[in-house]
């Protein structure tokens, strides 16, 4: 939707309402919370750059130039929203969200057919990230760590790498490649996908060096 740079179809605003509708958007939490990116931080200066545009004009009242303003203004605005508000929405979510986001209990067997599925369709992002739930739901229904509602992909690699020490740095990995992709803009990739596929088979053949539940027990990582 088009931000409400015209105050009416057919005026145009003079110099100072325009600048003020500007630093409105400019002032708008999903822009002041932001983590910016360069390319975000780019188009934010070229946003403030307008708006002081309007400064320059404020002796000429409301005229061709400021309506001309006004328009371009409206046009960026438009663009910096398109393509900016979808990264924003996916900060959003954070690592300190749990690794289980369906209201769904899925078994390990589903989300392998899951990864499977995202696979074939090139979604790796998705497919990894179902790998990870599938090794972590495999290790509560063996009894390896036990359920914990609520847990995060860093707090399930230390509690699987606590009972299965060798394993320990893989899972690591992918927990991280899970926060990069699912919460960030990280991208997976076909060869991270087989590589995740190849530590789910580790981990349902390892036997685990502690005894079953005590690293869900023993070990948690902070939040």
């Amino acid at each position: 939707m088009i931000p409400p740079v015209l105050p009416s179809l057919g005026l145009a605003p003079d110099a100072d309402e325009a600048r003020g509708l500007l630093e409105d958007e400019l002032a708008k939490t999903v822009y002041v919370e932001a983590q910016p990116s360069i390319f975000e931080r780019i188009l934010t200066d070229l946003l403030r750059g307008i708006a002081r545009l309007f400064d320059g004009i404020g002796s000429l009242g409301a005229g061709p130039g400021t309506l001309v303003l006004a328009i371009g203004a409206a046009l960026v605005i438009v663009v910096a929203v398109v393509l900016i508000k979808p990264r924003l929405n996916a900060r959003g979510r954070t690592p300190d969200a749990a690794v289980f986001d369906d209201a769904r209990h899925l078994t390990a067997a589903q989300h392998r057919d899951r990864a499977s599925a995202h696979a074939a369709g090139g979604d790796w992002n998705r497919a990894v990230a179902d790998v990870l739930r599938a090794i972590i739901r495999a290790s509560e229904e063996r009894v390896v760590i036990a359920e914990q509602p609520g847990r995060t992909a860093t707090e399930a690699a230390v509690q699987l790498g606590g009972v299965h020490p060798a394993l320990s740095p893989d899972i690591a990995w992918l927990a991280d490649l899970f926060n990069e992709t699912h919460y960030g803009n990280g991208t997976a990739t076909g060869e991270q996908y087989r590589r995740a596929s190849a530590l789910d088979a580790s981990f349902s053949s390892a036997r685990p060096a502690a005894s079953p539940g005590h690293g869900a027990d023993v070990l948690a990582a902070p939040r």
